[in-house]
């Protein structure tokens, strides 16, 4: 139908005034509540005798550095292999995570780093806003294509909020251990997504399912950003870890997963696919599923056989799900997941719970020594046994499932009319 003049004005001024109205509120809230932190702040830092080489800046900012780069070009590349997509792949991407790192600090920070009236920031901020902002391009990869960037920004003002609550309940209510976001980031951003999908169904858009294919060189550009991913994901799981072995353990544990998951990818891929040829979205897509699925036990003492273990079967389970569960989501379900999140965040990020879950089950004195203390704290202290923190893990997976559920559906039941074809 056409639009009206005065409509179609209207509609122009949307994204302007949105923009405009979320940064004037965001600079206000920062003005007011928004401070450095003893490590940034000059006066804090030189009051005492520190050494600058002491600064956490020279410890987290190359894992940073990492993240970052996966945010903005690797979540914003692999999902180009839309050919009538990918500006908006990109350019949404660019938007979303904008706006998601100020908006992200304001909740993380009032959650986490709240002291005396003010938000304290600095290198662990940063980076715990870019895990933010991956849980919302995770959700923006379930609706690609269906909404645009007024709804995305609304999407993304909503999530946001129940992320950084259902983090708050997770790691310091139930003090479960999630470090690379098995939970809190990848399960909660796909199931968020996957809901509000469902909830904007509109049959119509079948018959705009050519617009979802691809072409070489849309292939080509979403390899680059599955690259990034696979190459800096050791980073994005060890960022927030405690320094040292745990760090180390974390990184070693995901390089090894990824490998695996690599491997059974390429080939289950070949197994299933036509005359035993190679589907790119699978090794887009689940080639990076066992960086997903060790994201809860990475920091745990996995052992390198269990990383492997796990890839090889995260993999396995993504390029099957790809195959098998998206069309049966699709025609049954009435679920439209542009990107396969389920496959990619959803079913391994469940998976990797579950694995962490087990891992903290089996914890023992024997196996971790002294550094029992800084992975399972509650365990060295004798507050907790192992079979406890395992189920208290399980029970975290549960919320997380109930927050992205119920906010998929109440994002998607608030602006549904809204979206744009």
């Amino acid at each position: 139908m056409a639009w009206s003049p005065r409509h179609s004005a209207g509609r122009r001024l949307q994204l302007p005034l949105l923009c405009l109205l979320l940064q004037g509120a965001t600079a206000i809230l920062f003005a007011v509540f928004v401070r450095y932190n003893r490590e940034t702040d000059a006066a804090l830092w030189h009051w005492g005798n520190h050494s600058n080489a002491d600064n956490e800046f020279y410890f987290r900012y190359p894992s940073f550095q990492d993240v970052h780069a996966m945010i903005f070009v690797g979540f914003g590349f692999l999902m180009v292999f839309l050919q009538r997509y990918g500006f908006g792949s990109v350019g949404f991407t660019f938007l979303l995570a904008a706006f998601a790192l100020q908006w992200s600090t304001l909740i993380q920070g009032f959650f986490h780093s709240f002291r005396g009236g003010y938000i304290l920031v600095g290198m662990e901020s940063m980076i715990n806003a870019d895990f933010c902002a991956g849980a919302v391009l995770i959700s923006f990869g379930a609706v690609l294509g269906k909404t645009g960037p007024v709804q995305l920004l609304l999407m993304a003002l909503l999530e946001v909020v129940l992320f950084g609550l259902n983090e708050f309940v997770l790691l310091s209510l139930l003090e479960v251990k999630d470090a690379g976001g098995s939970m809190t980031i990848h399960t909660f951003g796909a199931y968020f997504g996957l809901i509000l999908s469902r909830v904007l169904y509109r049959p119509q858009l079948e018959k705009s399912k050519h617009r979802q294919g691809s072409v070489y060189h849309s292939d080509l550009f979403a390899m680059i950003g599955t690259i990034f991913l696979w190459i800096f994901w050791p980073s994005f799981n060890s960022a927030p870890t405690a320094l040292g072995d745990g760090q180390h353990r974390t990184a070693l544990n995901t390089y090894y997963s990824l490998t695996a998951s690599t491997l059974s990818t390429f080939a289950l891929s070949a197994l299933v696919g036509g005359d035993g040829r190679l589907d790119m979205v699978h090794v887009q897509n689940a080639a990076l599923a066992g960086g997903v699925v060790v994201g809860t036990s990475a920091e745990m003492m996995l052992t390198p056989f269990g990383a492997l273990a796990a890839g090889f079967l995260a993999g396995a389970i993504s390029t099957l799900g790809y195959k098998f569960v998206t069309p049966i989501l699709e025609s049954k379900l009435k679920v439209q997941d542009t990107c396969g999140v389920h496959n990619l965040h959803g079913m391994p990020g469940v998976l990797g719970a579950l694995l962490g879950g087990l891992v903290a089950g089996l914890a023992t004195r024997e196996a971790y020594g002294d550094g029992l203390e800084s992975v399972f704290p509650l365990i060295a202290e004798g507050q907790r046994s192992a079979t406890s923190q395992a189920m208290h893990q399980l029970f975290g997976l549960f919320v997380t499932l109930t927050f992205a559920s119920v906010g998929g559906g109440l994002g998607g039941a608030a602006w549904g009319y809204g979206v744009q074809g």
